[in-house]
């Protein structure tokens, strides 16, 4: 194959919010996105290859050649397309954690996918369908992607046909803290090593209900965020590998807060129905931690990841 023409010279600039999935009982279904960004300017060049330079979070430690994850992930939407991937360069502005359960391995694979439907405008239509397949495929389930993507709440769900979506309001009652370690990490793959291959009868039933609950908890009544935050799915088995997380939120739900393990972990997602819950929820999160932790104050996003095209310089 040869470099489509039409790509030389495009530029795009992309932004992708953060996003904290799971929610407690809504394993691998639920997300939402957060106002906390990365972004990511993408410019082609004559010469092959790709070269990333990396700003912020990740500096000297994420590659910085065609090895890099956002670059595999537009080489992936532009041979899934069966176009050859021009040379490019690209700048990554990163803000949100890693390893820390914000998000962040989603938030570079939408960030590449999303830079690949920018370079392909008018030659290629991705819609918001072939966006998630292709994200779900880098990432291998749809809850982080989903509400990177599309922002808001996302249902994600898979089907013979591919992932599936759909986006929802928050309630504008619903206020968001995220606590997060300095130092510590976890691998989702670990995390998900620690669970079994199957749970008691009883225990799925739970997670059923307390999941429609927290639909109805997050779109229309606040008030039932604790009940609906419960869980026996995924926490209490990964609890032994992240003792400092298990303790701040058993100390937060011992007060009523409804505090639960943000994705993979380690850190901590507090859902309020009041703003002011939050600060007597991050003294209680800096009274109990053995280390340092850092209180974030968020916002739910409501765009999902978005992408500006410049003008391709004409040639002197």
């Amino acid at each position: 194959m040869a470099v489509d023409p039409r790509l030389a010279g495009r530029r795009v600039h992309v932004k992708v919010p953060a996003t904290t999935a799971n929610l407690g009982p809504g394993f691998d279904t639920l997300g939402l996105a957060l106002s906390v960004y990365d972004e990511l300017d993408v410019a082609v060049r004559e010469a092959p290859g790709a070269t990333v330079r990396v700003e912020g979070v990740g500096e000297g430690e994420v590659p910085t050649d065609e090895s890099n994850l956002i670059v595999r992930s537009i080489r992936h939407t532009f041979d899934h397309y069966g176009i050859e991937m021009p040379g490019l360069e690209l700048v990554a502005h990163n803000v949100i954690p890693h390893g820390r359960g914000m998000g962040s391995s989603g938030a570079a694979i939408v960030g590449g996918i999303v830079a690949a439907k920018g370079l392909l405008e008018g030659i290629v239509d991705i819609d918001a369908d072939g966006l998630l397949a292709r994200a779900t495929e880098l990432e291998g389930h749809p809850d982080n992607v989903a509400p990177a993507l599309f922002g808001g709440l996302t249902i994600a769900w898979m089907t013979p046909q591919g992932p599936q979506h759909k986006r929802l309001t928050v309630h504008r009652g619903v206020s968001l803290l995220v606590c997060v370690p300095e130092s510590t990490t976890m691998s989702t793959a670990l995390a998900r090593s620690l669970q079994p291959a199957s749970v008691p009868h009883e225990d799925a039933i739970f997670n059923v209900s307390r999941s429609a609950l927290l639909i109805a908890a997050l779109i229309q009544s606040p008030e039932l965020l604790f009940a609906a935050t419960e869980d026996k799915l995924h926490q209490n088995y990964r609890a032994s590998a992240m003792p400092e997380t298990d303790a701040l939120i058993q100390a937060l739900r011992a007060k009523g807060f409804a505090a639960v393990v943000s994705g993979a972990g380690p850190s901590i997602l507090v859902l309020c129905g009041d703003p002011a819950q939050r600060l007597a929820a991050a003294e209680i999160v800096a009274e109990n931690a053995a280390t340092p932790w850092q209180s974030h104050m968020l916002a739910v996003d409501f765009k999902g990841a978005t992408v500006v095209a410049h003008p391709v310089e004409a040639a002197a």
